[in-house]
């Protein structure tokens, strides 16, 4: 009897033992073979996370595209107009009349190298107005073409302090349309002060240094840190005329400027052209110049530098002076050329020449004869 108690023991635990190992089979996935048991449902593993080798994303920087701010179609009327010695008269000729005072970088040459005259370079006038949000620069030209097929660079040289140094010029090249314009324009700084040369006054020939070196607009490139800076059209208003706008944060409210023509070189890192040729290698545009006719330096025209917004002593390197225009129809006879002096440039050499004995040209800064 208590061997059979004890059978019976060994029985039911190999029974229940048998129990939870089928339990925990189902209880993993795993049906035994031969059971006859509803099979279980497939367990779905966790993901595991992965970690990206790749370099994290990055939003596109866009470009902006199309312009925030546009000049006015119908620019403010000049207060004044600054006369520039023109050619038209001795043009066609081949020589300038006068003006052309290589010592003071002021040049008279719409010329090409043969002396052939090109009236769409010839700058006889401009000036500058301004709105809330802009300065406009009217430039008005003898000829009516800015599109001339040989291609002609249009600028204005900045100087933010009256000292006769540029501070940036803004430069534009054809083709010109009768719309407001960025595709065509660039400002360029000079970064290291030498667009000049050694002295603001005089020619420094020949002098090494980069003239407007840094390009701080591009108005045909995407991108810009101001794409409104600057721009430029052509216009037919009071004859014909390139007008620039520039924002007033190029400038603030007090700057002088100047105007350019470029149908030559047409390289501001040459800038100022006076100080990188020497006088006998330039030439010159007036018959009466021993150095007449052009030579390396030619169809290039600019004008004095006039002042806005600021009072001047007179004394500031490049400044205008009242301009006579001949008062006479200048002579086609050579041997009379002495008639077109008549109403000559008011002296603006600083400092004006000493111990000229018969005193001195205003438009070279030389003595007449003798010397002391």
């Amino acid at each position: 009897m208590k061997k059979q108690t004890i059978l019976y023991l060994y029985l039911a635990f190999t029974m229940a033992l048998s129990a939870a190992c089928t339990a925990q089979a189902h209880t993993n996935g795993n049906t035994p073979q031969g059971s006859g048991g509803a099979p279980s449902l497939p367990q779905v593993e966790p993901k595991q996370a992965t970690i990206s080798t790749s370099e994290p994303a990055v939003a596109e920087v866009i470009p902006v595209t199309g312009h925030l701010m546009t000049p006015a179609e119908t620019a403010p009327v000049p207060g004044k107009m600054i006369d520039d010695v023109e050619s038209s008269g001795t043009g066609p000729e081949g020589r300038a009349p006068y003006g052309d005072s290589y010592k003071l970088n002021r040049f008279e040459r719409p010329f090409l190298q043969d002396m052939t005259y090109v009236p769409d370079m010839d700058i006889h006038k401009f000036g500058v107005s301004e709105d809330q949000d802009w300065y406009y620069l009217s430039v008005q030209l003898v000829g009516n073409d800015p599109n001339h097929v040989l291609g002609i660079h249009y600028g204005a040289e900045i100087d933010l302090n009256a000292d006769g140094f540029g501070d940036y010029v803004i430069w534009a090249r054809p083709p010109y349309r009768d719309q407001w314009d960025t595709g065509n324009i660039q400002v360029l700084q000079d970064s290291n002060l030498d667009a000049g040369g050694l002295s603001a006054i005089q020619a420094d020939a020949v002098f090494d240094g980069n003239g407007y070196d840094r390009l701080v607009f591009d108005g045909s490139a995407h991108e810009n840190a101001d794409p409104d800076l600057a721009w430029v059209r052509m216009t037919e208003d009071q004859g014909a005329m390139i007008q620039f706008a520039f924002k007033k944060s190029l400038t603030g409210p007090l700057f002088m400027m100047g105007v350019i023509s470029d149908m030559g070189l047409k390289d501001v890192s040459k800038y100022d052209y006076a100080d990188h040729f020497t006088e006998a290698d330039a030439g010159s545009p007036v018959r009466s110049n021993k150095y007449f006719p052009l030579g390396s330096l030619y169809a290039v025209d600019n004008t004095c530098w006039e002042a806005y917004g600021m009072q001047t002593t007179g004394y500031e390197p490049k400044l205008c002076q009242p301009i006579l225009q001949p008062t006479q129809i200048p002579s086609r006879d050579p041997l009379a050329e002495s008639q077109d002096a008549v109403g000559q440039p008011v002296p603006a050499c600083f400092p004006e020449p000493v111990g000229c004995l018969n005193g001195f040209d205003p438009t070279t800064c030389e003595c007449n004869g003798a010397v002391e």
